[in-house]
């Protein structure tokens, strides 16, 4: 592995207990960095590695769905973790607080986590570094170029940002070593196994922990959960079936909402159940139309990336501030203009605004968990448009980004949509009334991409 990839977070002299990798950002066995580095440095230590998991709840507006996907994910994971002798521990609570703990009680000789610019996980890890005496570090496992690496400064635009990361790919871009299991099994202490926490009340399995922590915070009655199986089996599956299937007309089809050409990885992306790696080294080996790999190549690598870059760069990224200065001063030009139409939350969440193609990207999102990539520009395009101002259309398509996107609460969300609403990552087109000079999408420029009645009688509203 390349020591690139790895940051001390606090030096030490190891103890004489296990490693432990503190999994957040990466649920996932095969193809982990963060997973292979704590194993290397176990063996080396000649020491057994271990697997802790803290769950929180009210995470950044994480919902039923999220939380269902996630946590049969764990199941899975934990299954997986066995077959490798590693235990998996399984926490409830503020992980700034449970893994401090959690590092005393068992006596953990060194502490590994994985990467995440969001400022969520900074906080935690703070927390953490100023609670532990041992050595701590951090592995980007979701990046194919570690951010840090990749670049040191917040970048414009992609093209100044793509060919930075395309010259760090020949020295990052590897093939993933085998896990080696723990030289004997390891049993987890009473209360920390997931099947009993998840099975603490009358109820069983998952239900459990939903019941008892979020059932009734938002309103998911129209959600299809069949859409997306979770783990780590079901992500390898869309893979496959996008690589056979659709990867070849990806460059032709993938602007077109009415057809099945999208990977659909994200979700999976999202909770670490598959690596961004993984993907690009199997779309690179397979025998497609060399114009849809290197499209598709572009939006998990440079796009994907450039969203971290975003986030760990610009500590705001969900506000009005991070946007670039001339979008800033355009919006701020046209702050008063008159809108035609202004939607509250709960009207665009309920999909009742006055154009019935939002509409159905609306419950398209309430339906899936999901919104086709190029609709979901659309969607937040419109709510810049019907929103009172800036600011308030960034707190409503973060707010329903997050509560119903299973790839919610994401730096590829807020990147998305501050693209979308403050041209970040953009440049400045014609100005126009109440958006500036900010790109501009319109239902007559979807129907000369699309076939939009068709998109619109299938997530009619039900």
């Amino acid at each position: 592995m390349n020591p690139k990839r790895i940051r001390t977070l606090k030096p030490g002299k190891s103890g004489e207990g296990p490693v432990v990798y503190w999994m957040s950002r990466d649920q996932r066995v095969e193809d982990n960095w963060a997973l292979l580095f704590s194993r290397a440095i176990a063996q080396e230590a000649d020491v057994p590695v271990a697997v802790v998991f803290c769950l929180t709840e009210e995470f950044l507006g994480a919902g039923r769905r999220h939380y269902e996907f996630m946590l049969k994910g764990l199941q899975e994971l934990e299954v997986a973790l066995s077959r490798k002798k590693i235990p998996f521990f399984f926490l409830e609570g503020d992980p700034g607080q449970r893994i401090p703990q959690f590092v005393r009680k068992y006596g953990v000789g060194t502490l590994v986590t994985d990467f995440s610019p969001l400022r969520v996980k900074a906080e935690w890890i703070e927390k953490i570094i100023s609670a532990i005496k041992i050595p701590f570090f951090e592995v980007d496992a979701h990046n194919v170029v570690p951010c840090w690496e990749a670049s040191p400064k917040q970048e414009y635009a992609a093209h100044t940002f793509r060919p930075k990361l395309h010259g760090h790919l020949s020295e990052f871009l590897e093939e993933f070593p085998e896990l080696e299991p723990n030289s004997e099994s390891i049993e987890i202490p009473s209360g920390h196994s997931m099947p009993e926490i998840l099975s603490n009340t009358q109820e069983t399995g998952i239900k459990a922990l939903l019941l008892k922590e979020i059932s009734g915070k938002d309103n998911d009655s129209l959600f299809e959960p069949e859409h997306f199986k979770p783990g780590e089996k079901a992500a390898r599956k869309v893979m496959e079936s996008f690589l056979a299937e659709r990867l070849d007309s990806y460059n032709t089809l993938r602007n077109d909402p009415t057809k099945n050409a999208l990977s659909n990885l994200s979700p999976y992306l999202h909770f670490g159940q598959i690596s961004a790696q993984r993907v690009v080294l199997e779309v690179e080996k397979a025998k497609s139309d060399p114009e849809s790999k290197k499209a598709f190549l572009d939006e998990i690598l440079v796009w994907k990336e450039i969203a971290d870059n975003f986030c760990y760069y610009n500590p705001g990224y969900e506000r009005f501030e991070s946007f670039p200065d001339w979008a800033k001063k355009s919006l701020n030009v046209h702050r008063h203009d008159r809108r035609t139409y202004v939607y509250t939350l709960e009207e665009f969440e309920a999909g009742k605004t006055h154009d019935p193609l939002w509409n159905a990207s609306q419950m398209e999102l309430l339906r899936t968990g999901k919104i086709h990539s190029y609709m979901r520009m659309y969607w937040a395009k419109k709510i810049l448009e019907w929103s009172e101002s800036p600011e308030k259309a960034l707190e409503i398509a973060i707010c329903l980004n997050d509560r119903y996107e299973l790839d919610g609460r994401d730096p590829n969300g807020y990147a998305g949509i501050a693209w979308s609403i403050g041209g970040v990552h953009d440049r400045a087109w014609k100005e126009r009334e109440v958006i500036g000079k900010i790109r501009y999408m319109s239902y007559e420029g979807c129907k000369r991409k699309f076939d939009v009645k068709s998109y619109i009688a299938k997530y009619s509203v039900l």
